[in-house]
């Protein structure tokens, strides 16, 4: 559940773990406008135990209780094969709650008959089986993100300089070492990579372009791709000798060409001012 719940957290829901179904009522009405204008939440995703004493029994009249407000719940039921929750238990060395001596597929079985009636309640079911985190992830996003192809990716596009070392936490990485350096041209060694005499320099060295347009092509077929597997954040860095000129400037020139719908780019120069 808690791969579900992240999933809930990065499309912008208000997310609460293992929420008492006594507080199921109350909880609803910071999802109502009030009357003094106070801003009420907008979407909400409430993970509750069922094994909670009362859920069985309470969890319909708290469902009625819910549309009687005007509002829509939806019931997301996760489910898995008995094999399956059977290897989930081995694995976490635990026993089963529900496991009155009778072994644990007999305790799996036991809970899921006490359940039918919640899932005859529910307005998707997902069997969680054959899913792994990331097609999990996936498939949330799709389902409930805002866009019909899901939240946007964020895309941070990092320039520095070698000799300062590799940003943490990046993704991909492009070395730019291998272009003309405006650091040995006259008259261009203290100005940053954004500038457009440095620009000028860069763009009349046929291996520049060249660079640029495979990176971007690249990048093109890669992003929709992370995109795709639910990824939400993605950094780049683009690296030189010094961060100052080169790396700055192809940054600066994927950041350009790789905007557009479903993605989200910013683009930093770490070491432009060393």
């Amino acid at each position: 559940m808690s791969s579900a719940t992240n999933a809930f957290e990065d499309l912008g829901y208000f997310c609460v773990d293992n929420l008492p179904i006594t507080m199921l009522s109350t909880f609803s009405r910071l999802l109502l406008p009030n009357v003094e204008e106070i801003i009420a939440i907008e979407k909400a995703a409430l993970v509750i135990n069922i094994r909670e004493r009362h859920f069985l029994s309470d969890f319909p009249n708290e469902l009625k209780k819910i549309k009687k407000k005007k509002l829509d719940p939806f019931v997301l039921f996760f489910e898995a094969s008995d094999e399956v929750l059977q290897r989930r238990f081995s694995e976490t060395r635990r026993p089963h709650p529900a496991d009155s001596g009778t072994g644990l597929i007999a305790a799996i079985r036991a809970e899921k008959k006490e359940m039918e009636n919640v899932r005859n309640l529910a307005d998707l079911i997902i069997d969680s089986s054959a899913h792994t985190v990331h097609t999990l992830r996936r498939l949330l996003v799709q389902k409930f993100g805002h866009r019909e192809d899901g939240n946007p990716l964020h895309v941070q596009i990092v320039s520095f300089g070698h000799k300062y070392g590799v940003p943490n936490h990046v993704d991909l990485l492009f070395d730019v070492r291998h272009l003309p350096n405006p650091y040995f041209e006259k008259g261009l060694r203290e100005l940053p990579g954004s500038d457009k005499r440095v620009s000028a320099f860069l763009d009349s060295q046929l291996e520049v372009g060249e660079t640029i347009r495979r990176f971007t092509d690249l990048l093109a077929y890669l992003l929709p791709l992370y995109k795709g597997e639910g990824k939400s954040y993605l950094t780049i860095g683009v690296g030189c000798t010094g961060g100052r000129h080169r790396s700055v400037m192809v940054a600066n020139r994927l950041g350009n060409a790789l905007g557009g719908d479903g993605l989200e780019i910013s683009v930093l120069h770490r070491d432009v001012q060393k």
